[in-house]
């Protein structure tokens, strides 16, 4: 089962996007617009798909993953980090000139 953490410098942002626009939730879709990137959304903005998958949670957000993903990345453990950029058009990460995004780290199973 795969699991997702978060940097430090992860967890600053989302502190600071919390204190923007109250509790959020990540989505790691795998869509070709976003690739890497897991999207952050308001809690309440962003309907959670019946076949998502929680992988648990990061900076008090929980962080899911679409199953197709999922299967693919079930053997990874998922690292949230920032760099520098532009987030995904619907992120609240977008026009802070920093993004979010998803590293990987094969799993010992």
């Amino acid at each position: 089962m795969s699991t997702v953490t978060a940097t430090p410098e992860a967890l600053e942002l989302i502190a600071e996007i919390v204190a923007d626009h109250g509790p959020v939730l990540f989505h790691q879709s795998g869509g070709c617009c976003d690739g890497s990137s897991p999207m952050c959304y308001p809690q309440g903005d962003f309907k959670v798909g019946e076949r998502d998958v929680k992988l648990g949670e990061i900076g008090g957000a929980p962080f899911f993953i679409s199953a197709s993903q999922y299967e693919a990345w079930k053997h990874t453990d998922l690292i949230i980090d920032v760099v520098p950029g532009r987030g995904g058009m619907f992120s609240l990460d977008n026009g802070r000139e920093k993004r979010f995004l998803t590293r990987s780290e094969i799993c010992s199973i």
